[in-house]
């Protein structure tokens, strides 16, 4: 798989990505939850990731 993009990937394939990214050890982040919409085909990675971001740094900030 050369492309990660949605466009270019099945969901089994998403699906395997993700597998691939989580951690051995325990982690706060269920990355299974936060890319939900990336795995059904709605979100790309890219903004998934800028969304929490974004969150991320208004809860530092506030």
């Amino acid at each position: 798989m050369n492309s990660i993009l949605i466009k270019d990937t099945t969901k089994e394939e998403r699906i395997a990505l993700i597998k691939d990214w989580l951690p051995e050890e325990e982690c706060d982040i269920d990355l299974w939850d936060m890319y939900r919409d990336y795995i059904n085909g709605e979100k790309e990675i890219a903004e998934i990731n800028a969304e929490f971001q974004t969150d991320f740094y208004t809860e530092e900030e506030g």
